[in-house]
C-alpha cells in the first residue's frame, strides 16, 4: 500500500530478543513449511503485526556509531572478511579509535603483542596489520593482516590478508594468504593456504571470491 514502510529495510540491523518469544519464534518458523526461514523476511514481519516492536534509525541524530556511519552485512564469510579488512584502510571507515565511543567487550589479560628475531636471526616484520594480546611474530613477516589473542608466527612464514582467530599457529616457512583461520590450528611448516584453490577446495570451504576457510581446530595429516 502506499505510504507503508517497505518490509525490506527491516532484514538488516542488531536484533533484541526476550528469549523466550525468540525460540517460540523459532520453533513457529521451522515448522512452517513455506517459510524461506530468513529474520527479515519471515520472522520480524509475523512479529511487527503481532507484537510490540520499535526500531533504532541507525545513524539518526542522537547516538554514536561513527561520523560515516559504516555499514555492512556480515551474513556472509566473503563478507565478514570484508567487514575486517575495512578496518586496514588508512583511514577505517568505522574507527576502532575513538575516544568518546568506548568498545565494551570482554578483553582476556594477555601480554602484549611483540615482534621478535627467529632462531636463524631473521626479524618479525609486522605491516599495516591488527595484532591481539599475546601475540608472536618470531622471524615471521605479517602484511595487511589481522591476528586474534595468542597468535604465533614462525621464521620465515609469510602471511598476507589473512585473519586467524585465537591461539593459531604457523609454524616456520608456511604461507597464507587470503584465507580465514578459526581457532586453536596448527599450520605445519611450509604449508601452502591460499595460493592453489584447487587444492584448498579439496580440504577446506573457499568462498565465491576465493577466501580460504580453515574450520575450528582442524588437523593436518
Amino acid at each position: 500500500m502506499p505510504g507503508e514502510p517497505s518490509r525490506a529495510l527491516v532484514s538488516m540491523g542488531i536484533y533484541i530478543f526476550s528469549m523466550d518469544l525468540l525460540l517460540e519464534s523459532l520453533d513457529q518458523d521451522h515448522a512452517n513449511e513455506a517459510s524461506s526461514h530468513d529474520f527479515g523476511k519471515d520472522l520480524l514481519p509475523v512479529l511487527v503485526d503481532s507484537h510490540a516492536v520499535y526500531a533504532y534509525r541507525f545513524g539518526g541524530s542522537e547516538g554514536r556509531v561513527t561520523a560515516d556511519r559504516y555499514w555492512r552485512d556480515v551474513g556472509t564469510l566473503d563478507g565478514y572478511y570484508e567487514a575486517n579488512m575495512d578496518l586496514l584502510e588508512p583511514v577505517p571507515p568505522i574507527d576502532l579509535y575513538q575516544d568518546d565511543w568506548p568498545i565494551r567487550t570482554y578483553q582476556a589479560q594477555h601480554p602484549p603483542a611483540r615482534t621478535t628475531p627467529g632462531k636463524f636471526g631473521n626479524e618479525g616484520i609486522f605491516i599495516n596489520s591488527i595484532a591481539g594480546g599475546g601475540v608472536v611474530i618470531a622471524g615471521g613477516t605479517v602484511k595487511h593482516s589481522i591476528l586474534f589473542s595468542n597468535v604465533f608466527v614462525g621464521e620465515e612464514a609469510l602471511l598476507e590478508d589473512v585473519l586467524l582467530f585465537d591461539g593459531v599457529r604457523v609454524e616456520d616457512s608456511a604461507q597464507l594468504r587470503r584465507c580465514i583461520i578459526d581457532k586453536d590450528v596448527r599450520i605445519p611448516a611450509g604449508e601452502r593456504i591460499g595460493h592453489d584453490l584447487s587444492r584448498d577446495r579439496d580440504r577446506f570451504t573457499v568462498t565465491e571470491t576465493g577466501i580460504v576457510v580453515v574450520p575450528k581446530g582442524y588437523r593436518f595429516s
